[in-house]
């Protein structure tokens, strides 16, 4: 069964409200969505989001990618033989993760087409039900404070609380603030992007330990390259780590891994260049005893569906991060998961379920 064309589209959705973190703030979530199609007439779609300042890639050069480097290498080719199919995209293309993530998941969900069953199904099956949590952006105690009373209230029993743009002294003020509003019931996750040293993480985890502020985990504390730094955090503080944009690749996972730099690892088909390699993290964590996330850009419910399917596969994916889509001032996809309040439904058709994109 061979790949007969592939075509991108350009969308733009507004959100509900500006979404905020240590290294951008977004007001619209633009994409660039792909459209595989094979013999067949079996339809397989697929979605990159621009996010310049996390995997440098924008809406041009995902384009550019797709269209003049991984559509010459895959049209009439056959399908079937994936593994062909993953190893010339990233042979072919260094970097631009998300512009090889968008073609892969379409070639996933062709292929679990093919094979009449969901992808979830095809990449293993674990489970067909996940919850959420709801992200908590930068901005000052007062509104985070009232922003997460108002999720709360909407059912989510896990917020993640972007930090890490102002002094520490003011978000363990914003911290403060929401866990005085929440209560000690509701799970709390803390997501710094980047925006703390290793001493300054460390004083600052600290100092929330010793407030009683109870935060389950620390998401990217220091830079991306500085593991050294990660490493130093992981060590000197009792609350979990999470690497995230320290792990791209498979080999920046091992690296990670094998000096027990984080206690966690989050998985992004952005990051990872897709599922075939997302596949390939999760395994070598899982081998390491080290359980991951899985989490996402601003994305719509396109590529949110894909990477749930790649989550909802897995034993050793225990935490979701998928609000990204009800953040969104309108739904462009038909098709794929639904949502009832922190809850995620798995479609039950085949391939990723979407039926349509209103482009």
């Amino acid at each position: 069964m061979n790949i007969t064309q592939l075509e991108t589209f350009r969308i733009a959705v507004p959100l509900h409200k500006p979404f905020k973190t240590a290294l951008r703030t977004v007001e619209v979530a633009e994409a660039i969505v792909v459209k595989l199609t094979c013999e067949n007439d079996i339809v397989g779609w697929g979605e990159a989001p621009p996010t310049v300042v996390i995997t440098g890639d924008s809406l041009a050069s995902i384009e550019s990618a797709i269209h003049h480097v991984l559509k010459p290498a895959l049209i009439g080719k056959s399908l079937l033989n994936y593994e062909y199919l993953f190893q010339q995209m990233n042979t072919l293309l260094v970097r631009n993760s998300s512009a090889k993530a968008a073609v892969d998941m379409a070639i996933y969900d062709c292929l679990a087409q093919h094979c009449n069953l969901p992808l979830y199904q095809f990449l293993g099956g674990y489970k067909n039900e996940l919850e959420t949590d709801y992200t908590v952006s930068v901005n000052s105690p007062e509104e985070m404070g009232e922003d997460a009373v108002t999720y709360i209230k909407q059912g989510f029993n896990v917020l993640k609380i972007k930090v890490g743009k102002d002094e520490i002294e003011t978000d363990i003020k914003r911290i403060q603030e929401i866990r005085k509003r929440i209560g000690a019931d509701i799970k709390i996750r803390l997501d710094a992007n980047q925006g703390w040293d290793p001493k300054a993480a460390v004083r600052a985890i600290r100092k929330m330990e010793d407030l009683g502020l109870d935060i389950e985990l620390v998401e990217q504390p220091v830079q991306a390259m500085d593991i050294e730094g990660l490493k130093q955090v992981t060590d000197e503080v009792d609350t979990l780590i999470m690497a995230d944009e320290s792990v791209f690749t498979p080999k920046q996972a091992f690296d990670v891994l094998k000096t027990r730099s984080a206690d966690l690892i989050n998985i992004k088909l952005m990051k990872a260049g897709g599922i075939y390699y997302a596949q390939k993290i999760n395994d070598l964590a899982e081998t390491c005893g080290v359980e991951c996330m899985v989490g996402s850009m601003i994305e719509t419910r396109l590529g949110i569906t894909a990477a749930a399917h790649f989550a909802a596969s897995k034993k050793n994916v225990t935490r979701f991060d998928f609000d990204a889509p009800l953040m969104l001032a309108k739904d462009v996809v038909i098709g794929g998961i639904k949502y009832e309040g922190r809850k995620i439904t798995m479609p039950t058709t085949s391939g990723l379920g979407i039926e349509q994109i209103i482009i």
